[in-house]
């Protein structure tokens, strides 16, 4: 009867390795195929450990079934481990490996030393053969590393449970429980002393609940999963060659690209089939001179005209007119596990895709092109509107009619001069876009008026005290709405510059000023350019309230006032600007008298 158990235990399990032989796939777990082979193997060994005539045919069964207890729970850490995705380092997994292969060298010495099993004898009765064992000091050694393996197991799945959640727990679960089965048979074995062994009947269920896995497993293979759909639909072509540069292999698709791998020999040399060196070759050569550029653009006449001639140089494209035929080439290393073994060309081909990128640039360019006139209209309306803003303001103030007009050119003028001197102390701050910014933002200088009651702005007279008081809180005010006027605007820099030019363009360099009486450097230097702008005209041109005064007291007050109400290092500026601004404000002749 117990002979029968065995018989039927190792019928089971060889039949379940022949099912795991079936549906065997190249992504199983390589732990799990050698778990497969050793079971059937310690399970016959059982048989004739049941059916032993002798001590010495039991001996022999003994060292069949130690085959498996000394080497399973080496693979079946290492498939839970890998499964967990925890990696063992090479040389600990060799040392794991080492002590395992020197127990079972103990086992191998069962009947001629006493360090694994010190006496072995057999009894017939009416039950069947009876085996009583005396283990030695290296079974307790052996028993260690089974636990410490079982405790591996369990911490490493427990841990994956916890921490890794790119691993089923599916997987997981089905990993625990052939560990915890065969655990509890074999100390149950122990503890409790049956006569039938429950240790092979646990493996069968290991079997069971490894094939679930090993078919569960390989459908998150996904990137291996990719790679065998890429090449059963046919898009890409593959070729395979190795450091010597012999051919190792293709696909259909890349015998289709290129017809003549159909005569190639698997180990040929391709650097001695010239059309081959030109394509394939050339591809390597690309990749060995820089890596990081893995992508070419090759067209197919070319590629056909290489083949046909042998010897015609491949050329590389970048980009490809929308008539053309192309493919795009992909170089990088074949691995062999973690080691590099060749070169892997990928042909996939890119006709459609450089056809639409060119569609798409065509499209891109011709919008970048509307959106720029939109955009410049855009602008153009913006600063219409400030510019129609300021014109409104200055017309009701009767002292200053064309005041923003002139100043914005005098600006121009100062700029242009600050900018002509290589050695200015301003020539970082005065960038294209700064220029351009304060030139734009002259006219909103005034903008606060607004907000002055007309029988002060238009009083014909000068101001009293107070009047004078309400008429300076303009600065402060146009800072306000060139604020609001601006904040969702895009264009930081001008906002800025505009709030300066409005706010500050009254303070004075000596601090005597206002609104904020600052001083010297801490007037921003917008501020600084639109002052001498804005006093010059306020000199030259004639007010309700004064005549014009000529182009030298214009002059002699300025200068009187650099390093007080201007800043001094402006003054060489001032200098060189008189004559345009001389001349400009000379082309307004009556005109300018008129207002």
């Amino acid at each position: 009867m117990v002979a029968l158990y065995y018989e039927v235990i190792f019928g089971i399990s060889f039949l379940l390795t022949v099912i795991y032989v079936m549906i065997w796939r190249k992504h199983f777990d390589l732990n799990i195929t050698v778990i497969f082979i050793l079971v059937p193997i310690v399970n016959l060994g059982y048989y004739l450990y049941a059916n032993s005539a002798d001590k010495y045919a039991a001996m022999n069964a003994y060292k069949i079934i130690y085959i498996g207890s000394c080497f399973l729970p080496f693979f079946v850490t290492m498939c839970v481990l890998n499964l967990c995705e925890i990696e063992v380092p090479r040389p600990l997994r060799f040392f794991a490996f080492l002590i395992n292969t020197t127990l079972y060298v103990f086992v191998l010495t069962v009947g001629k030393t006493p360090y694994f099993l010190k006496s072995l004898t057999v009894h017939h009765n009416v039950f069947g053969t009876e085996i009583k064992k005396e283990y030695g000091p290296v079974h307790t050694a052996f028993l260690v590393v089974i636990i410490l393996y079982v405790a591996i197991e369990i911490v490493a799945i427990v841990y994956s449970s916890i921490r890794k959640s790119q691993i089923s727990n599916t997987i997981l679960r089905r990993l625990f429980f052939p560990v915890i089965v065969t655990l509890l048979g074999y100390l149950g074995n122990k503890l409790i002393g049956t006569k039938i062994e429950v240790v092979p009947f646990t493996y069968i269920f290991a079997q069971i609940m490894y094939i679930s896995i090993a078919r569960r497993m390989s459908l998150y293979k996904v990137s291996d999963m990719v790679v065998d759909s890429m090449v059963q639909t046919g898009e890409t072509g593959f070729i395979s060659i190795d450091f010597d540069h012999h051919y190792l292999g293709s696909n259909e698709t890349a015998r289709e690209i290129l017809p003549g791998l159909v005569d190639l020999s698997i180990d040929q040399d391709i650097t001695r089939v010239p059309w081959m060196e030109n394509t394939v070759g050339h591809w390597i050569h690309h990749f060995e001179e820089d890596e990081t550029k893995t992508h070419l653009y090759v067209k197919k006449d070319k590629i056909e005209k290489v083949y046909k001639t042998g010897q015609e140089k491949l050329d590389d494209v970048t980009g490809v007119e929308e008539s053309d035929y192309t493919y795009i080439v992909r170089t990088q290393y074949l691995y062999e596990g973690n080691r590099k073994i060749g070169y892997q060309i990928f042909l996939t081909d890119d006709t459609k895709n450089q056809k639409y990128v060119a569609l798409l640039d065509k499209y891109k360019t011709e919008l970048e092109a509307e959106v720029k006139q939109k955009t410049q209209h855009i602008v153009e309306m913006h600063d219409n509107l400030i510019l129609s803003m300021a014109t409104m303001v200055e017309s009701r103030d009767n002292s200053t009619g064309g005041h923003i007009k002139r100043t914005s050119e005098c600006v121009r003028i100062i700029i242009g001069e600050m900018r002509a001197d290589a050695e200015s102390p301003f020539a970082d701050r005065l960038t294209d876009e700064f220029c351009e910014d304060i030139i734009k933002a002259a006219p909103m200088h005034d903008l606060g008026k607004v907000a002055v009651d007309d029988k002060i702005l238009r009083k014909p007279g000068r101001f009293t005290d107070e009047e004078y008081e309400i008429m300076k809180t303009h600065a402060a005010e146009g800072a306000r709405i060139v604020h609001e006027i601006l904040k969702d605007t895009d264009n930081e820099s001008f906002k800025i510059v505009a709030e300066n030019v409005a706010h500050y363009h009254h303070e004075r360099m000596d601090g005597s000023g206002y609104p904020e009486h600052l001083e010297g450097d801490k007037i921003p230097l917008e501020a600084r350019i639109m002052a001498i702008a804005d006093v010059y005209d306020a000199l030259v041109s004639k007010r309700v309230y004064k005549e014009s005064m000529s182009f030298e007291q214009a002059d002699k007050i300025m200068m009187e006032s650099m390093g007080k109400h201007f800043d001094k290092q402006l003054e060489k500026y001032y200098i060189s600007a008189r004559p345009k601004l001389e001349a400009y404000y000379t082309s307004l002749g009556e005109q300018t008298n008129a207002e």
